[in-house]
């Protein structure tokens, strides 16, 4: 710097008092680091989420879960309820309460849907009595995937993946899906 401005400098600090040397403030950054476009796409899908927690009809624990979309051929529950669509991703819902159930199986199913994935599992758990929190979570389930336009078929899964507990879904076909399909078939018929 030059004397013209070091002299400017001079003048212009001749007020300011240095800081008195007893405590001082330590900003720690976040243990973890907060990726905030996921944040962003998180409260978007809340704003979003439409599955209601009003009035439930609760399923008796003896009653299998299932249902088949409008339009749907029954070989097409026949076959999820046997296993032939093996799970490509699952959600475990135990021991959760009914709220973030409802915010984890919205944001399950969407990016589901996102990365074209079809056969689902959800691990609800299995309640002794028809009001335990189990059957609670199981009944909120049925309900709620029912409320999906995605959701075509679901139903109670084999032992091996969880029995009364669990249910299989199925997916409709993305968009992606339909013209990638049109597309491998329709070389074929010409």
């Amino acid at each position: 710097m030059s004397d013209e401005e070091n002299d400017f400098f001079a003048q212009a600090m001749t007020d300011v008092k240095p800081l008195s040397a007893g405590q001082t403030t330590l900003y720690l950054k976040a243990q973890d680091p907060v990726d905030k476009r996921a944040r962003r796409e998180a409260q978007a899908l809340q704003l979003e989420n439409f599955l209601s927690t009003g009035f439930l009809d609760i399923i008796p624990c003896d009653t299998p879960l299932e249902y088949k979309g409008e339009g749907i051929q029954q070989g097409v529950l026949d076959k999820l309820r046997h296993g032939h669509y093996p799970p490509q991703v699952s959600l475990n819902l135990l021991r959760q309460p009914v709220e973030s159930c409802r915010q984890a199986l919205f944001r399950f199913i969407i990016q589901a849907e996102k990365d074209s994935l079809r056969s689902l599992l959800i691990v609800h758990g299995r309640g002794r009595t028809d009001q335990s929190h189990p059957n609670i979570i199981r009944s909120y389930l049925a309900k709620w995937l029912e409320q999906f336009e995605q959701v075509q078929a679901f139903c109670r899964a084999l032992p091996r993946d969880g029995g009364e507990g669990a249910c299989y879904v199925t997916l409709r076909k993305s968009a992606a899906a339909k013209a990638d399909n049109f597309e491998r078939h329709a070389k074929h018929s010409r």
